[in-house]
């Protein structure tokens, strides 16, 4: 694998679970890590916050630029490029790790839920994409990494939650449009999803709380995963849906229970994500 040393890294949501997970394993190598996230101060339910992400960076070893970035605001947005630009002297990956969850049907999912899943999921991809852009041109490794599922027309992943489905594969609509469009630049547009379901606070608060946590994988398992795909040939690895197991196989990983928070389960025994 190439190294990430000395490579910015603008990652959206890392404040903490995947985000903050894929920051802490770049920083490893000597990354500079943009931590792009809407948490300035401690919330009352979460834990982490990006001053907290930024310590943890730079004593793993890396170096970090904390940027308060709500991701629905181009100008926010606009500033946290520039600053990382005028930081580190460039972009060279983009993770847009930032998003909303909410599985609920059509007739309980709320116009404001709605739009906020549009407006951070499939709108936020884009213009943090469009944004960083000009800059990852100029890369020689450029990457741009979505957390979004392989895109799939079966009706059994519409049904249960459409606006939610929608938003995420809008995102992985935009790595594929993207991934050629930009392939002549040199631009590697991949999506990850993560085969089980990761331990984040969205799987906390909404998914089943501590008996869906102990059936769960840790954060870490994607960072290893992204991590590898951010190490590829950027000109030969690009419009791929990655699975975070089968990343993981191809680098020669067999066993997986040190991902699991309960080593004891079996793998079946796990919580498959959606859209798997």
């Amino acid at each position: 694998m190439q190294s990430l040393r000395g490579k910015t890294l603008f990652i959206t949501g890392a404040s903490r679970g995947i985000g903050r997970a894929i920051a802490l394993k770049a920083a490893l190598d000597g990354a500079n890590i943009v931590i792009a996230a809407k948490t300035s101060s401690p919330h009352p339910k979460l834990s982490g916050t990006i001053h907290d992400a930024a310590e943890e960076v730079e004593k793993a070893g890396g170096m970090a630029l904390p940027c308060m970035v709500d991701i629905r605001f181009e100008d926010q947005v606009q500033s946290a490029v520039a600053k990382a630009v005028e930081t580190f002297g460039g972009i060279d990956i983009l993770v847009n790790n930032a998003s909303v969850l909410s599985p609920t049907g059509t007739l309980e999912t709320e116009m404001k839920r709605y739009d906020l899943m549009m407006a951070v999921n499939t709108r936020g991809t884009f213009l943090c994409s469009k944004a960083c852009i000009p800059h990852l041109k100029k890369s020689s490794n450029p990457h741009v990494l979505t957390l979004s599922p392989p895109p799939s027309l079966e009706a059994r992943w519409f049904a249960p939650h459409v606006a939610y489905t929608i938003s995420k594969f809008g995102m992985s609509l935009l790595a594929l449009g993207m991934s050629e469009e930009f392939k002549k630049d040199g631009i590697a547009f991949n999506c990850l999803w993560p085969k089980t379901m990761i331990a984040t606070a969205a799987v906390q608060y909404m998914l089943g709380g501590e008996e869906s946590i102990r059936k769960s994988r840790k954060p870490e398992m994607m960072a290893d995963a992204a991590y590898a795909v951010l190490s590829r040939d950027s000109r030969t690895c690009t419009g791929n849906f990655f699975v975070d197991e089968d990343v993981l196989k191809e680098e020669g990983v067999s066993d997986f229970s040190s991902y699991q928070l309960d080593p004891s389960l079996a793998p079946e025994e796990l919580i498959p994500d959606f859209f798997l």
